[in-house]
Formats: structure tokens, sequence, C-alpha cells
């Protein structure tokens, strides 16, 4: 029965993650009026210009991309990632490969991407490098989901 309780039990870097989620809560929703999706974009900046190498530029790339092709999306932070939502609902996401000690960031999608392709479609795309190609892919993931 103790083993089950250990499994059950949040790990440092998830706890950590509960904590910053419950603190940008707070920020977010303490904002009002038309600075506030100002204020949650410098949010993301923020967490992008505090990432290591190469999760940084990644992050960069992607907050770029998203906000050319899907410029009404509403950045945002959400468990400490880059995050763009919509009626505040995250819909696209950059997880940094160094939050979880990670082989590659991520570029991840919720259910309200509108992503679907049959009986199965991915939801998540691993990134190593900013190329053209890979600008190209996710521009194209972005407009698929926000369309």
């Amino acid at each position: 029965m103790a083993k089950q309780q250990q499994d059950d039990t949040l790990s440092d870097v998830e706890r950590e993650a509960v904590k910053q989620r419950a603190a940008e809560l707070r920020a977010q929703s303490s904002r009002k009026g038309a600075g506030k999706r100002e204020k949650d974009r410098q949010d993301v900046l923020d967490v992008i210009e505090g990432l290591p190498e190469p999760d940084k530029g990644l992050a960069q790339m992607v907050h770029e991309v998203v906000s050319e092709v899907a410029p009404d999306l509403d950045p945002k932070t959400w468990y400490g990632f880059p995050s763009y939502a919509r009626d505040g609902k995250v819909l696209v996401f950059f997880q940094q490969a160094s939050k979880f000690d990670e082989r590659y960031s991520t570029l991840g999608f919720q259910t309200n991407a509108n992503l679907d392709e049959g009986a199965m479609w991915p939801t998540s795309y691993a990134l190593v490098s900013d190329t053209p190609e890979v600008r190209e892919r996710i521009a194209a993931r972005v407009r698929q989901a926000i369309s």
C-alpha cells in the first residue's frame, strides 16, 4: 500500500508546475481591460527569454510563427509553457525540453485544435531545430488548428 501512495505522489517537477500554474492563474485573473493581452504576451516573452538554449531559440521561433499566422490567438503562459489561446482555452503550446529534462522540445495542441484527420492524428511534434521547413510545417499545423 505504501508503494501505491508513493506512485500517486507528484514529482518535484510536477509539484513545481502546479504551483507555477496557480501563480499564473492568480496573475491572469487579476488583469482587466485593454492591457491584459499585452501583459499576458509579456509574460510569454519573459518565459522565453529565461529559457536555456536550444529551448529559447525554438520557443522564439514558435512564438514568431504563431503570432504571424494566428494573430487572433492570445499569448499566455500555461504551466510555465508559452501558449496561445482562443476564448481563454489554450489551443497550442511549446513545451521546453529543459523543464522535464527531455531529449527534445515539443509543439503541442489541445483538443480544441481542429487537427482531426480520420480515426487518428498527431497532437504533438518534437522540435529540435529552427529551419524554414520546420517553420512552414508549424505554420501549416497552426493554420489547420484554427480553421
